[in-house]
């Protein structure tokens, strides 16, 4: 099974790598007054980290939650 596993993951590295080989131009991200300039696979990778990082805390914060609802009804 574990073979299974690892052949997935190396498709999904492979399939990234190469979009981030065809699809390598620029583009420029606005905010407010702020302007940045990065690839477009950098940029998709930082917004995927930064999705990863919130989803952990909402699911902390949902977790902590429930775990505090049901220590106090068995109280």
């Amino acid at each position: 099974m574990r073979l299974v596993y690892l052949f997935i993951l190396l498709l999904a590295v492979a399939a990234l790598v190469v979009f981030a080989v065809q699809n390598s131009e620029t583009v420029t991200l606005q905010y407010l007054h702020w302007s940045i300039t990065c690839p477009l696979p950098l940029l998709i990778a930082i917004v995927y980290l930064l999705g990863m990082v919130s989803g952990w805390t909402v699911i902390g914060l949902l977790r902590r939650s429930l775990q505090r609802v049901t220590e106090r009804s068995t109280n």
